[in-house]
Formats: structure tokens, C-alpha cells, sequence
């Protein structure tokens, strides 16, 4: 199970062929999960023209490939194989968007997350070396995908990483001298705790690291102008069809309630709410809760006083606190990353002392949305993407980090499937363990070891 539905499911064997069958499904967190979209910002100020409302599945349909997930990843397959000439069916299960794709920080940060080190035995140096030119890649393929659509997604450059103690500084310096190393092509700089006012209007911080590459964004508008891009390149999307059953074989079977999709090739895009749709999958990433509060509109002089800049910033700890000015003057604040499974039981009451800390005088300020969702975590923190048949792909568990690693997993499994690169190879390389514990205990388990680096981080 994953820690937004309980999934009760049965395997069924049909001519040799193994599907999975989802009997029961029931929601943990009504606060954050509906069947349409909970509400947010981005709800409140979603783009009318994109906001489309796509049919349900309701007939067998014949396609080159079906895609399970109406989320970054799926959508940015579909576009990509669309513009590739393949002819696509897209199926979600609620809305476009409707998982952490439209419920996220917007924030628009470089590289797949984490660092690269601990896999430089199954990577080698050269595959270090692509992964991280990847990384810088994603933030591109948006930059160009937001170009070549007109997406209106309040798109604007800048990010910052905040240093709260020593060894904070130490890691910003080996950062800096990778992006020099690495040949980063934006304009990046290291800045002291003299310069920190520059960039935000609080005295926690001791350090950071400038990067005019990386930026913020709308991310409900992305996805939903994607997702009309796609439609306009011939993909057929189809929402509120939920997969009920696939059956694996050399043409895949896919069916919701009242549709079949039959295709060459499926790929699986459910990342946090993947459980009941396959076992190995869902065995490998844990869904995480992760919240955002936003504040009424700030005057000119208190946005200039806060983010002087107006860039994305987030700290370094490991209960991390991100936050960023709205096109409307809101400060949209996030953390509280929660592996319980459970949501609090106001956002607000716990995610406000946290933006107090960093902006005492902002206090006062009324806070007109709250909200939170689910996000994928890997054990080892690093993206899986991959095959888990010849004909069968898969993109999940961006911990964190999801908003450029989507874009850059569906340009990897279409350049697969369209034989132009073996770049989804080197993603193969690193190998995806099981969480321990099993569906009871998984999240307990990870929780309390996400304790001991909390506790590391109070120390």
C-alpha cells in the first residue's frame, strides 16, 4: 500500500500471462486526496484555456503505446514519442496533474537530486559524467518545452541553496566547484553570509549558492499545457479512467472499468500512487507527504524585503523548509516532508511556525491556502527509470526532485523505445533495492531512520 490508498489486490494468471487486479481502494488522507482536484493556489489560479476535462475511457482502443499516469512523467512520454511519430494513448486515473505534478513547490532546480557519488561503482566515471550533463538538461527540456508551446506557466530564473551550519558551507563549495568543473553553461556564484541579504530578508542563514540556470514556476500550468500540447500533437488522453487490470505479453492489455487499451508497449508513470498497479514497482518507492501553505498577497516593499531577487530558495537540512514568491506576491511555503503516511491535522498549525522562524514579521500574515500530497522516495535516492520487460517501462521515485527529472525520463524511455540513444541504460545500471518491512511497516521503518538524520541536523 502507499500512504494515500489502501489497496487490497490478487494476481490472475490468463493464457500464461500474470495481471493485477485492484479490488479494493480506500483513502487514509481525505484532507489532501479527492477525486478531483484538492484544493490549492494553483487550483485557484489555474489557466482557463488549459484546464481541459478529457473524456473516460469507454471503448477498446488500439494505440503504439499506452501510458499509465497523468502526472510530469507520463504526459512528457506521450509528447515526446507524439512528436516522434508513435501514436499514443494516455490514461489517468483522476485529473491531469492531479498527483504531486500539480500540487508541488515549483521549484525548477538543476541535476536528479541528490549527489552522484555513492554510485560511481555501477555508474563509472563516464556515467557520472552523463547523468550529471542530464541533469542540467532537464531544467532545459522545460525552458524550451515552455518556449516552443507558450506555456503560461509564470516561469522566472533564479534559485538559491541556503546554508544553517558549517558543514552546510562545505557541501555548497564542493557543489560550486562541480558546477566549474562540469562546465555548468548558466551563471552560478558562491555567496557569504555578508551577501545573504541579497537574495532573502532573513538572518538564519549563513551562506549560499546562486544559480540563474535553475528558477520557479506554476506547476499545475505546466503540466496542463503539456498535457494540451500533447493532445494537439494527436495523443488521446483520457482522465477518471482508473487501470483496473494489465495483462503483460508481447501486445499489452490494459483495461479501467469500462475501456481496453491494446499496445505494443506500456509505461507505467504512477510514482507515489503505484500500488495495486504493480507489485515490483510499488515495492521500491515509498510514498512521502509533503505540504505548502500560501499567504495572502504581500505588499510590494514586504516580497522586495523577503526575496529581494525573486528566487526559489530552499535550505539544506534534511526536514528541509522551501518557499518562493508567487506571480500574485504570495509567499508559498513548504516542508514537513512526513513518511507516517498520516497528514497533519491542519497544515497551517504546522507549517506556519516553521515560516515564522525564518520571517518573524511576517507573523501577521493570513494565510489563504493549504495543501499537500504525496511524493515518491527511493532508498538510495536516485531515479528509477527503467524496463522491467522488453516492452514494459517504467519512471518513478524522484524524492523529491520530480519536477526536471520527469521531463528528462520521458525524453529517455522515447529515446528507447525510438532506438535513437542508450541513455536509459545507464539509468539501468543502478539497482533499486526493496523497502524492508513490507506494506505495514515500510513507513514506520523510514521514519524513524529519517528521525536519527533530524535529530543529526538539531545537533
Amino acid at each position: 500500500s502507499d500512504c494515500v490508498k489502501n489497496t487490497e489486490h490478487s494476481t490472475i494468471i490468463i493464457d500464461g500471462h500474470s495481471f493485477m487486479h485492484a479490488t479494493r481502494s480506500n483513502y487514509l488522507n481525505p484532507q489532501t486526496h479527492t477525486d478531483d482536484y484538492p484544493a490549492s493556489y494553483y487550483v485557484a489560479t489555474a489557466n482557463e484555456d488549459t484546464q481541459r476535462n478529457y473524456p473516460s475511457l469507454t471503448e477498446a482502443v488500439e494505440a503504439d503505446v499506452c501510458v499509465v499516469g497523468g502526472g510530469f512523467s507520463g504526459v512528457n512520454t506521450a509528447l515526446e514519442l507524439a512528436d516522434r511519430g508513435y501514436k499514443v494513448v494516455l490514461l489517468e486515473g483522476r485529473r491531469i496533474g492531479w498527483g504531486a505534478s500539480g500540487r508541488n513547490g515549483g521549484q525548477l532546480i538543476r541535476g536528479v537530486g541528490h549527489g552522484l557519488d555513492p554510485f560511481r561503482k555501477a555508474l563509472g566515471q563516464e556515467g557520472i559524467d552523463a547523468v550529471t550533463q542530464m541533469g542540467y538538461e532537464s531544467v532545459d527540456i522545460i525552458r524550451q518545452r515552455v518556449a516552443r508551446f507558450n506555456i503560461q506557466c509564470d516561469l522566472k530564473w533564479g534559485y538559491c541553496d541556503l546554508a544553517l551550519r558549517p558543514r552546510h558551507l562545505k557541501d555548497l563549495d564542493a557543489d560550486y566547484e562541480d558546477l566549474k568543473a562540469t562546465g555548468y553553461a548558466h551563471k552560478f556564484e558562491r555567496i557569504g553570509k555578508d551577501r545573504m541579504h541579497e537574495v532573502v530578508g532573513s538572518d538564519r542563514y549563513i551562506g549560499g549558492l546562486v544559480d540563474y540556470g535553475a528558477g520557479h514556476l506554476h506547476p499545475l500550468n505546466l503540466i496542463t499545457g503539456e498535457a494540451a500540447a500533447a493532445a494537439e500533437l494527436g495523443v488521446q488522453i483520457f482522465e477518471n479512467s482508473l487501470v483496473t487490470e494489465v495483462q503483460y505479453g508481447d501486445r499489452v492489455r490494459v483495461r479501467t472499468a469500462q475501456g481496453e487499451v491494446r499496445a505494443d508497449r506500456l509505461v507505467l508513470c504512477g510514482n507515489a500512487y503505484v500500488a495495486g498497479l504493480n507489485d515490483a514497482l510499488a515495492d521500491k518507492v515509498l510514498p512521502a507527504g509533503s505540504y505548502v501553505i500560501a499567504t495572502e498577497p504581500l505588499t510590494e516593499a514586504q516580497a522586495k524585503q523577503v526575496l529581494p531577487q525573486d528566487m526559489a530558495v530552499c535550505d539544506l537540512n534534511v526536514a528541509l523548509d522551501y518557499y518562493r514568491l508567487s506571480a500574485d506576491r504570495r509567499l508559498l511555503f513548504g516542508g514537513l516532508c512526513n513518511y507516517s503516511g498520516r497528514d497533519p491535522a491542519s497544515i497551517e498549525a504546522a507549517l506556519k511556525p516553521h515560516m515564522n522562524k525564518v520571517f518573524p514579521y511576517l507573523k501577521h500574515l493570513r494565510i489563504d491556502y493549504q495543501w499537500g500530497g504525496m511524493i515518491g522516495i527511493g532508498a538510495n535516492r536516485f531515479p528509477q527509470i527503467g524496463r522491467l520487460q522488453p516492452n514494459v517501462y517504467y519512471a518513478q521515485a524522484y524524492s523529491g526532485h520530480g519536477l526536471n527529472v520527469t521531463h528528462l525520463s520521458g525524453r529517455l524511455i522515447a529515446e528507447s523505445i525510438h532506438q535513437e540513444s542508450k541513455r536509459l541504460d545507464i539509468f539501468e545500471k543502478v539497482k533499486h533495492i526493496t523497502f524492508p518491512g513490507g506494506p505495514k511497516f515500510r513507513s514506520p521503518i523510514l521514519a524513524l531512520g529519517m528521525l536519527y538524520h533530524r535529530l543529526r541536523d538539531v545537533i
